[in-house]
């Protein structure tokens, strides 16, 4: 089987008015995400996703470019299933030669950025073209899924303190969710006001239903551990991204300062970042965005540093449905992963993209046995709201 086309597409799909979200990445008026559509001469097509944010909005042109004008020109005519050698091959050229025979990476520049989250969209597709080819869902490719149902919590919740309590307990009613997320940070601001809006939520929904925040990485570390003074006696499940990205130790200085489980990864690249952070001792649960960090390839390592260190893996799923899928997939099948994110912001990229859907019941997600990813792509929407620089 031979590669006869790759083509990836900048999707933009504009949010309606009543349905747009404010945060600190301000008011959200769009999804945008960038869809991989590879095909082979065997007849199959496999589908990838790949991400400029990790917001749902984000100007993907770019993208798209180096999935099309870099990388489709080394994978056609290539064997899609040869997935590890061709993963090397985007990441290290060009000494892609040198580095499959070595046995060690000779990057460039591209090791963190835009090019591993193009390399994020191809790896996914190639997965799912394997799965089609052999007839079974990619969790069976990666060691068989542990449950046939894996729990989910409702990601949300940027509602102030007087309505945070009812837009949460709203989520828990819709799907009977037991964990939801709301958004804190510098769009309270301060983290006095974070803590308020938590005190909030938690005494309206009472003490069985697990409770995160998520700060975006918009704190200082005097800031974040401030917080975790506030809240410690609110049983927040975890608090997500407290600082920035690149404060690594920063990180770590938040979690050592305080019994609140600390999570992130949402804006890291690559296996690199992750052992840097699980090293540091930074953050109790690792969120890699697949779309983002490297697709499954890199995820499946990603699972195995967070399962050496004793950590937990829940992948970072505000994405359209192929980016979902594949989280999905991870998380059922790695030792560390034991819960799934579930957009509940507009998102028509999981929704409108696909035919099948991934329902919510009793607050648990099925692990579909389609083939592949178990996506179909509606092209027609790809179509409609597919654009260019």
């Amino acid at each position: 089987m031979k590669i006869t086309r790759v083509q990836a597409t900048w999707c933009h799909v504009p949010i309606p008015y009543e349905r747009q979200h404010t945060s600190d990445f301000g008011r959200v008026t769009s999804f945008d995400s960038v869809i991989v559509r590879i095909e082979t001469d065997a007849g199959l097509t496999g589908w990838g996703e790949c991400k400029a944010g990790v917001g749902s909005a984000a100007a993907c042109a770019g993208l798209a470019a180096i999935v099309n004008l870099d990388y489709a020109p080394l994978l056609v005519g290539q064997d899609p299933r040869d997935i590890s050698r061709l993963w090397d091959v985007m990441y290290n050229t060009p000494r892609e030669g040198y580095a499959v025979a070595e046995g060690h990476v000779l990057p460039q520049l591209g090791r963190r950025g835009l090019s591993i989250s193009a390399i994020a969209g191809v790896d996914v597709a190639l997965w799912d073209i394997l799965g089609k080819s052999l007839g079974v869902p990619v969790w069976r490719l990666l060691g068989g899924r542990r449950a046939e149902r894996m729990p989910a919590y409702a990601s949300g919740g940027w509602a102030d303190e007087a309505s945070i309590g009812a837009q949460l307990k709203g989520y828990c009613d819709k799907a009977g969710f037991r964990a939801v997320k709301m958004r804190i940070g510098v769009m309270d601001g301060s983290p006095a006001r974070s803590a308020a809006r938590v005190r909030a939520a938690r005494k309206a929904l009472g003490p069985d239903i697990k409770l995160m925040a998520d700060a975006h990485g918009t704190w200082t570390v005097a800031e974040a551990k401030a917080f975790c003074r506030m809240v410690e006696d609110q049983d927040l499940y975890w608090f997500e991204e407290p600082v920035s990205a690149d404060d690594k130790q920063g990180l770590a200085e938040v979690r050592r300062s305080s019994a609140v489980p600390i999570s992130t990864g949402e804006s890291e690249f690559t296996r690199h970042d992750f052992r840097e952070i699980a090293e540091l001792r930074g953050a109790d649960v690792l969120q890699p965005d697949l779309a983002i960090a490297g697709g499954l390839t890199e995820g499946l390592r990603i699972g195995a540093i967070a399962s050496a260190f004793n950590l937990r893996l829940a992948p970072h799923l505000w994405s359209g449905a192929p980016a979902f899928a594949a989280g999905l997939h991870l998380a059922a099948t790695q030792s560390a992963g034991f819960i799934l994110e579930y957009s509940l912001g507009h998102n028509p990229m999981l929704h409108d993209l696909i035919e099948e859907d991934f329902p919510v019941e009793d607050g648990m997600v099925a692990i579909p046995d389609r083939p592949g990813l178990g996506i179909t792509v509606r092209e027609a929407f790809l179509e409609q709201y597919g654009r260019t620089a």
